[in-house]
């Protein structure tokens, strides 16, 4: 049975999806269509009603390139789920070092707001990851989503935890990462992709109740390392799958 997370990380889980739950689009601010709240555009990411495709920006730091097999793994997921005719393209430029060891919520908002290029416009719809070269203030998180479109990966933490003796390959570390942050943006669980049967772990909020879901909590801290060793990327399970077929994705 994989092991549970002390209280002050269960804790972190809501804070970190509720805190940012508040965020939304600010009339007559700059590209506020990208400063919603985490699920917003779940419907918009998922269909093809209104955007037809999608730009993803991954911008990282010195050092801190993002694995591409990862990458290609998340083009896949995103693909695999999403009615985007047009596809999704990806890039990457590098950014300046934040210049901290540890990152706060809104350390990284405040990088993305200095740094981002790629916004939605016209039929493509803009999401953003950020490669950090620190950790977060909690040490075991290795990423979180934070607005409708945003999201940070603490690589440093996913390099160190990944690739050496008794530890998972950096691929299937980040790419857990990567996507299960992305399925937070497509409105799991229940932010914004509405369940179609209970299925949100009551004491982790946001999250799916079954420990064998790319959705379970775990999935974004240390503690999935153990379940990698023996096992795959975790997938999205069927209630999650419903969800998002529901909300209009595949």
């Amino acid at each position: 049975m994989i092991a549970r997370l002390t209280r002050s990380l269960l804790l972190l889980s809501f804070i970190v999806i509720a805190g940012c739950s508040k965020k939304d689009a600010v009339p007559g601010v700059a590209n506020s269509e990208n400063k919603k709240a985490i699920g917003a555009s779940a419907r918009d990411l998922l269909s093809a009603s209104k955007y037809t495709s999608i730009r993803m920006e991954i911008q990282y730091m010195s050092g801190y390139q993002p694995d591409p097999t990862s990458v290609t793994n998340l083009v896949n997921f995103i693909n695999a789920l999403c009615n985007k005719p047009g596809g999704v393209t990806v890039t990457q430029t590098p950014i300046p070092s934040g210049g901290k060891t540890m990152y706060s919520e809104s350390d990284v908002v405040s990088i993305e707001n200095s740094n981002r290029t790629v916004f939605t416009s016209g039929t493509t719809l803009g999401i953003n990851f950020i490669y950090l070269d620190g950790t977060y203030t909690t040490d075991n998180v290795l990423g979180f989503a934070y607005r409708n479109t945003s999201m940070a990966i603490f690589a440093k933490k996913v390099n160190s935890s990944s690739g050496g003796l008794g530890q998972p390959s950096r691929t299937k570390l980040e790419s857990t990462v990567l996507e299960h942050e992305m399925g937070h943006i497509l409105g799991l669980v229940n932010l914004g992709s509405p369940m179609q049967s209970p299925h949100e772990d009551a004491a982790h909020e946001k999250h799916c109740s079954n420990n064998n879901c790319l959705m379970y909590y775990q999935a974004q801290t240390t503690d999935i390392m153990g379940p990698l060793m023996v096992g795959t990327v975790p997938p999205l399970d069927a209630n999650c799958r419903a969800d998002l077929a529901a909300n209009g994705g595949k």
